[in-house]
């Protein structure tokens, strides 16, 4: 009855290859062989109940079991209505990562890129929607400064649903209020309707806030222990394509006319296009997201699973948070490098045609040069951190090199040569736009095993309130005292950032959980009818087991 019970058990919690069970029914007919108290710490005794299919069922093949024997309760067979009282992780000895995972970061970073690229459509020819609408560039400015004030008193709501309801449910959410205001913007197309825009901008800024703390939770959830950095980087990659996208795209569609209704017609393809892109993606999340693979990634996401708590306090966790000085110190640094890059995207174009009269296209591939050299910084960045878990070093050069950049930047400016320019210009997007991810991933480091959403939703937020200021600030240097003072207004908080970076400690807590946990082999879920996909925790028993 022993062994039919714990066939049956271990059939239906894990998939168990043909010869592993033969070899454990033919050693347990050998009932010479017995645990008892006494016993503890043989080679060949090796039981623990992490490494059973069965919380309550944890044998080695090479120990059989005996109705007589005197181990440890927790370690004997039991009938199969009992439950393990120290069961904190169910098939935790079961570590695989599923196919579909591409998919999800594919299909997250497309409708990410759509919500960006309608941030910067209106910033990155903003001098033609001043002339359609009437209004100053102050208002035109707000049209992007609206996703970084909508994010400040809506990042709370939203982590508390990304933890009570889950992926899905939010990624379903961003994507339909992304596709809402998309097709709000297209009753905008009169001069006097410049509300109903605004209006449809704000629909989207909310979306924003249903997107941006997202990648660094695919990554753990949904990817292995060496592969999060990459996946949080490629998650982050299409929100930067999109932006580099919202540069290139809107100079070429919507060109500089007088004419307003041939102006209104050229804004409203522009407008048809996003709309039917943003259904479409709305569509393919519903198909695609799924909550959660059917088995951990990595040991780390397996612990996360059994640390949580559904009754746990929210607002704990933020004050746990706000008590580690590292997190504090990067929220700061990352609010500061972040901030710069959203005060720079949208004021570019008003830079560029401050020096080059009438380039308005060129100003638009100065931006995509920005983003498309980020995006490449972004997943070496990635790659590197995978290969070197040097969280703390990678971040502070990187955070130094963008310094360097816009300081090159800012005074190239001058010399009335665009190529210059673009050259400076991509060396300082490489490592500004490429440090967005590294930032996600380290704070994530810093505060496992917190969940992801809270700390990466806190990072952003600091970003959005140097976003407005610097934005605001800087607007008003560049309108009363030129280019050069906004930008060394720029460089001044950077090298700030640099300094504070170089305070942060380097604790990898999430590191040392894997670290610190046993071996175990990533699978592909796929493939779980082969032996070689079956993962084990091996561990000894110990005499404190006993």
């Amino acid at each position: 009855m022993v062994n039919e019970s714990l066939n049956q058990e271990e059939s239906n919690d894990r998939p168990v290859p043909e010869s592993e069970f033969q070899a454990d029914t033919s050693y347990s007919t050998q009932p010479s062989v017995s645990i008892h108290p006494s016993v503890s710490g043989h080679p060949s005794v090796s039981i623990h109940p992490s490494v059973s299919g069965h919380p309550s069922v944890s044998i080695d093949p090479s120990v059989s079991v005996h109705p007589s024997s005197s181990a440890h309760p927790s370690t004997l067979a039991q009938p199969s209505g009992l439950t393990h009282p120290n069961e904190l992780v169910k098939e935790d000895s079961v570590i695989k990562v599923s196919k579909r995972r591409w998919a999800v970061v594919l299909v997250f970073s497309c409708y990410s890129l759509c919500n960006a690229f309608q941030w910067i459509q209106y910033g990155s020819i903003n001098n033609i929607f001043m002339n359609f609408y009437g209004v100053s560039a102050f208002a035109i400015d707000w049209l992007s400064m609206c996703y970084m004030l909508t994010y400040i008193p809506l990042l709370l709501p939203v982590a508390w649903m990304l933890e009570k309801f889950g992926l899905r449910t939010i990624a379903i959410t961003g994507s339909a209020l992304n596709c809402l205001g998309a097709w709000v913007k297209l009753g905008s197309l009169e001069p006097h309707l410049f509300p109903v825009t605004m209006v449809g901008q704000v629909i989207c800024s909310v979306a924003q806030v249903f997107i941006l703390g997202m990648p660094s939770r695919i990554a753990s959830v949904w990817f292995g222990a060496n592969e999060v950095s990459t996946a949080c980087s490629m998650a982050v990659f299409g929100n930067q394509l999109g932006i580099a996208i919202g540069f290139l795209v809107p100079p070429v569609l919507v060109p500089n006319i007088k004419d307003q209704e041939k102006l209104a017609y050229h804004i409203s393809i522009m407008f048809y296009i996003i709309g039917g892109v943003a259904t479409l993606l709305f569509i393919l999340v519903i198909i695609v997201f799924k909550e959660k693979p059917k088995y951990p990634p990595s040991r780390a996401q397996s612990l996360s699973y059994a640390l949580a708590t559904t009754d746990a306090s929210y607002l704990s966790s933020i004050v746990r948070l706000f008590k580690n000085l590292n997190f504090v110190l990067l929220v700061i640094t990352y609010g500061l490098n972040a901030g710069a890059f959203y005060a720079l995207s949208t004021l570019l174009n008003r830079m560029v045609i401050m020096h080059f009269p009438g380039q308005e296209v060129n100003a638009g591939r100065i931006g995509l040069t920005i983003v498309i050299a980020g995006m490449f910084g972004a997943m070496i960045s990635g790659i590197w951190l995978d290969k070197s878990k040097t969280y703390k070093e990678t971040t502070l050069v990187v955070y130094i090199m963008t310094l360097v950049g816009m300081v090159v930047y800012t005074f190239t400016l001058n010399l009335n040569h665009l190529w210059i320019v673009f050259i400076t210009a991509g060396s300082l997007g490489f490592f500004m736009t490429g440090y967005l991810p590294l930032g996600f991933e380290f704070a994530v480091e810093l505060t496992y095993p917190e969940s992801e959403g809270v700390s990466s939703g806190l990072l952003n937020v600091s970003a959005q309130v140097f976003g407005i200021i610097f934005t605001i600030s800087q607007g008003q240097i560049i309108d009363n005292y030129g280019s050069v003072p906004g930008n060394i207004f720029l460089c001044v908080f950077l090298a700030l950032g640099s300094a504070l970076t170089a305070f942060i400690k380097s604790d990898l807590r999430r590191q040392r959980a894997n670290k610190d946990a046993p071996e175990t082999k990533v699978q592909e879920e796929e493939e779980e009818e082969e032996e070689s996909n079956t993962s084990k925790v091996p561990t000894v028993l110990s005499e404190a087991h006993l």
